[in-house]
């Protein structure tokens, strides 16, 4: 549905993701928070559900089954073609150009697609009839998925065995033609400030996004917690969990020193075959799962509750891999069948988080035995926590961006 809002203060957000949604409604309230006019959002993966209450919705959407993963294999991309990819994706490119007539500047969160259409927006501008157009929107980015860190120790070799990761691991010419458009490009890191910067990009490094839009505590879990040392468990949002979260539970089973807490993000009913344990389910937002002595506290609705109190984690996510390590929580984690944890990713994610993330063959034998190394090693558990926190960066990003807004 076409906004009624007119090109006064209003600001187009432009994302491509989940995480992207995310970080965009966070800027979202910001921007509200300092009186900053209406939001309007146009999210290209997905319903956008991140943005409820903060911003008006604009589409067409897309769920694209590879969760917005379409060049992580062969499958993914033709999973997503044949779910509408191209079809929706030229709809949207005309809804960017609908909205740039609408607003006074663009906000793009994502990749060098995300930025390709908030540029389409951002040459648009209304104009009364019979006159010419205006000068173009300011445009700023929000980069939170490359980073310097991805091609740390890379060879030309090695960039050719990732190709279909090519474009995150590297800031490709065509981005960097781009950015150097934007009127500021806001990065995850200062090493891709950096990097930017001497490729003539107006860069900066202002926080970690992915701790911005971790929230506080959602519940109290003391009267859950028996007292041994938690165990995070993170099977993320898409079918990666099918396959990790049985791995991760019978890791658990072989790590009585420990308590295991599910950060389930899904309703319970979609949890996947579990054969051996036994759901008992408490609340809505509660569910044990036992197997003989073994005990598992299955949540939903409080992912920042678990990884406030937990010592550790499993994880096979990529934001919550992420906002664990920027805690200080040394992570552990496998490669699944996809769509996302594939082999490649937790590559990827091992060069990002450096000793923050520890990556095994994907069995509890091996899973558990990486948990039992890192508990009896302080040396490298330190080393993880400080890895962590100093690639993933403080929070404070978001706040930062939306008081910059408009400078030169």
């Amino acid at each position: 549905m076409a906004s009624t809002f007119r090109r006064t203060d209003a600001t187009l957000l432009v994302s491509n993701g989940y995480a992207e949604d995310l970080i965009g409604a966070g800027l979202a309230c910001e921007l509200a928070r300092a009186g900053r006019g209406p939001v309007l959002a146009l999210p290209l993966v997905g319903s956008g559900t991140a943005y409820a209450g903060t911003a008006e919705l604009q589409g067409p959407h897309l769920a694209l089954p590879s969760g917005g993963f379409p060049f992580g294999s062969l499958a993914n991309l033709r999973a997503d073609v044949q779910a509408g990819l191209l079809t929706v994706s030229l709809r949207q490119w005309a809804a960017a150009r609908r909205l740039g007539g609408q607003v006074a500047r663009v906000v793009v969160v994502g990749d060098t697609y995300a930025l390709a259409v908030g540029t389409l927006a951002a040459r648009v501008v209304a104009r009364p009839a019979g006159r010419a157009a205006g000068p173009r929107l300011p445009l700023t980015h929000l980069q939170p998925l490359v980073s310097s860190f991805y091609a740390q120790g890379m060879t030309p070799a090695a960039h050719l065995r990732e190709l279909n990761a090519l474009g995150a691991n590297l800031f490709m010419p065509w981005e960097v033609a781009l950015a150097r458009r934007a009127r500021r490009v806001y990065t995850r890191d200062q090493p891709s400030a950096v990097h930017l910067a001497r490729r003539g990009v107006n860069a900066a490094y202002r926080g970690g996004f992915a701790m911005d839009v971790l929230p506080e505590p959602e519940r109290d879990l003391g009267p859950l917690l028996d007292g041994r040392p938690v165990l995070a468990l993170l099977p993320g949002q898409r079918g990666d969990a099918a396959f990790s979260l049985p791995v991760m539970l019978e890791a658990a089973a072989q790590l009585p020193a420990w308590q295991a807490a599910v950060a389930f993000a899904r309703p319970f009913a979609e949890l996947p075959p579990l054969p051996g344990w036994t759901a008992g389910q408490v609340d809505e937002a509660t569910l044990w799962l036992r197997r003989g002595e073994t005990r598992v506290l299955v949540l939903r609705g409080a992912f920042s509750a678990v990884l406030h109190r937990a010592a550790l984690a499993l994880g096979t996510a990529g934001t919550a891999n992420e906002q664990a390590a920027g805690l200080g929580l040394p992570v552990v984690g496998f490669p699944t069948p996809g769509p996302q944890y594939v082999a490649g990713f937790a590559a990827r994610q091992t060069r990002l988080l450096g000793q923050a993330l520890t990556v095994t063959a994907p069995t509890a034998q091996a899973v558990a035995a990486a948990v039992q190394s890192l508990g009896t090693d302080p040396t490298r558990f330190q080393a993880a926590q400080a890895d962590g926190r100093a690639r993933i960066g403080r929070p404070g990003a978001l706040a930062a961006v939306a008081a910059e807004l408009d400078e030169n």
